[in-house]
């Protein structure tokens, strides 16, 4: 399945990586050897050159890839987390994150080249770049801080992910 290429966006192949182009930014994908990227007119095409084993699925993992590059650098991603528990509070300074998650310390979280953080409430966090893999990471990580927790879902979660309560112990 062809990889469109939409207005703006440009596709460089070099003999092991390929370079997608476009209004936010750039990005590189490495490409492994036996599996070749071709370009018609305004669409990537991946193919594996021999039926090795396994091949054929890097070739699809490959596909996908290019397909979420082409993604991240025309719309760009973003990662929305909520911060749920009395006093847990996230605010931007400079390039770090500050986080109090109810622990006897605050949290300062770098933020990585590539990924951008705001906090429009001290309980939401917006995470933006072109790389989905990088924000998704840097979501995770910041997640890892503090995971909700079973009993009364404090902690920091995906907006849209749903917590499922336990029941408390019974006398």
């Amino acid at each position: 399945m062809p990889v469109d290429l939409p207005q703006g966006v440009s596709a460089t192949i070099g003999a092991d990586a390929v370079t997608v182009k476009g209004a936010k930014g750039s990005l590189t994908l490495a490409i492994k050897s036996g599996i070749k990227v071709v370009q018609q007119d305004k669409h990537l095409e991946v193919q594996a050159s021999s039926a090795a084993e396994g091949l054929n699925a890097i070739a699809g993992a490959t596909r996908a890839h290019l397909a979420n590059m082409v993604t991240g650098v025309t719309k760009g991603y973003e990662k929305k987390l909520e911060l749920v528990g009395v006093g847990y509070r996230a605010a931007v300074q400079a390039k770090s994150l500050t986080l109090t998650l109810g622990f006897s310390h605050l949290i300062n979280f770098a933020i990585p080249d590539g990924v951008t953080i705001e906090t429009p409430s001290q309980t939401e966090i917006i995470i933006k770049g072109i790389d989905r893999q990088r924000v998704g990471q840097t979501a995770a990580n910041i997640r890892g801080f503090r995971p909700p927790e079973p009993y009364k879902g404090k902690g920091v979660k995906y907006s849209d992910e749903k917590i499922s309560l336990k029941e408390a112990k019974k006398k």
